[in-house]
């Protein structure tokens, strides 16, 4: 008995209070925005069950006193567990699609009672993040294998598969975050920069797609897409390889031909320069297949299949772009300026602007915006809630709650660069990723910089399965760092 108080005021004494100062300010800080944006004058009791403020207090209480029941859990049980863990959210999130009820087109809410429904997406992040830190930290594991890594991406893809099939492709898309934990720990740059030039190729391909370069039957798209293309496998033959030969060659022919290409265009008669640059590219990839053989070097195979995908991806994109669903395509139309729709898929967007602009520098006062009484703005208390604070609390209030998330993303970060095994590093670098891929979408939603997606903004969006969601991430990431700190004493 007296081990086990020893061991609590252990634990008491090694506890990350810098970490939960900043989560409970930003509990309370969310509470008085869902207030902002769910005022209603003809219900003014904040504190009344019937609102969402009041409800957001009980999720806000919850959320804490579930903290308290996870700093109690020992971290070999997590290690034992993960894989239960995982097993169980997976099953979880499988039945959902045959079991929840349709919910503005989604199948992800499950009905637990009354007007209370979660949402298991939210509560499957924290069991990757576990499956991923056991995985990790399995004796002989290492990235650089085929097999490890293709384990470790497997434990990320099929959740994402789970919850599209769920018809929640934003849920979905926060599980890319994980990639960024598995580039920490030595994923090689070249799979990063793979996904840095698909964005590429998909934003120039698409937003020049009906442009055309004067006096030429060529689209700037499609031509951009193949010239970039060019470029980075003949960089990366470069930067791999350190090939000079190969690289000159491929130059010299690539860009020569090109070149000469537009000018017959130009001056002689006019065609589709991109084909003559499909036939270099074609010629570039046999050219590296060949090295490949010849040399016997992975990389120049690795380096291959990615200039196939590179010449491929713009006309698989444009197809798959085609059979997208009509509001995905126009929101993503709206986005890169192909389309103006102000009344209809940028309707959103626009209104959340007009709210931020609208609270100048020092914000209307609490409870005093006209956008969000008024409801210009859908969704703001949830995905929007950030027009919120700008519009109540102005750029001060705005700039305010991004440098507490800051020293929040900034205190995350020294914790797990503080862990001595892999598993609370891998798991702690989880944590980080999930909670800076909300913040850096979610907040570029509401700006307009990134796509409208639906996802929360942590501990600032109403609903209790997100709130519980990160809670459930953080504490028990703080358990594992306050074990850590017993271990050194």
């Amino acid at each position: 008995m007296v081990g086990q108080e020893q061991s609590s005021k252990g634990i008491f004494l090694s506890i990350d209070w810098v970490t939960i100062l900043l989560y409970v300010i930003l509990i309370v800080w969310g509470w008085f925005s869902v207030c902002g944006a769910c005022y209603d004058y003809n219900n003014p009791d904040l504190f009344s069950w019937e609102t969402n403020s009041g409800k957001q207090i009980v999720w806000g209480g919850t959320s804490l006193v579930l903290a308290a029941i996870l700093m109690l859990i020992e971290k070999r049980f997590y290690d034992t567990a993960a894989y239960v863990i995982y097993g169980a959210m997976m099953f979880l999130l499988l039945i959902t699609i045959f079991i929840a009820p349709d919910t503005k087109g989604s199948r992800s809410w499950l009905p637990i009672g009354g007007s209370v429904k979660i949402q298991p997406a939210e509560f499957a992040k924290f069991a990757v993040a576990l499956a991923l830190g056991k995985l990790m930290d399995k004796y002989g594991f290492t990235i650089r294998k085929t097999k490890d890594i293709g384990i470790a991406i497997a434990l990320i893809i099929l959740p994402m598969l789970l919850i599209i099939a769920q018809k929640e492709t934003g849920s979905a898309l926060v599980y890319f975050a994980f990639f960024l934990m598995l580039y920490r720990e030595g994923m090689t740059g070249s799979l990063l920069f793979t996904g840095f030039a698909c964005v590429v190729y998909f934003v120039v391909g698409m937003k020049f797609s009906e442009d055309y370069i004067a006096n030429m039957p060529v689209s700037i798209g499609e031509f951009t897409v193949l010239l970039l293309a060019m470029i980075f496998t003949i960089g990366m033959v470069w930067v791999y390889c350190k090939n000079l030969f190969a690289v000159k060659l491929m130059a010299y022919i690539c860009f020569g031909g090109t070149l000469l290409a537009m000018i017959f265009s130009l001056y002689v008669i006019p065609f589709n320069v991109c084909y003559v640059m499909l036939v270099l590219c074609i010629l570039m990839i046999g050219y590296i297949v060949g090295l490949a053989f010849y040399t016997r070097l992975v990389r120049y195979s690795l380096i291959a299949l990615f200039a196939i995908g590179s010449t491929a991806f713009y006309y698989i994109t444009d197809t798959l772009f085609e059979h997208l669903g009509d509001h995905q395509r126009i929101r993503i139309e709206v986005l890169l300026g192909m389309k103006d729709d102000p009344r209809g898929a940028g309707y959103n967007v626009n209104q959340a602007k007009i709210a931020i602009g609208s609270g100048g520098l020092f914000g209307k006062g609490f409870l005093n915006g006209t956008q969000t009484k008024l409801r210009y703005v859908p969704e703001q208390h949830t995905d929007f809630i950030f027009c919120t604070v700008g519009e109540e609390e102005g750029f001060i209030g705005s700039a305010g709650v991004l440098i507490v998330y800051l020293f929040f993303i900034w205190r995350l970060i020294a914790v797990a660069e503080r862990q001595t095994d892999t598993m609370g590093r891998v798991y702690g670098y989880c944590v980080l990723c999930i909670f800076l891929f909300h913040l850096f979408i979610n907040v570029g939603m509401v700006l307009g910089l990134t796509p409208v997606i639906g996802i929360p903004l942590p501990f600032f969006s109403y609903g209790g399965s997100s709130l519980w969601g990160f809670t459930l991430l953080l504490f028990i990431f703080l358990r594992m760092d306050a074990e850590r700190n017993l271990k050194q004493r």
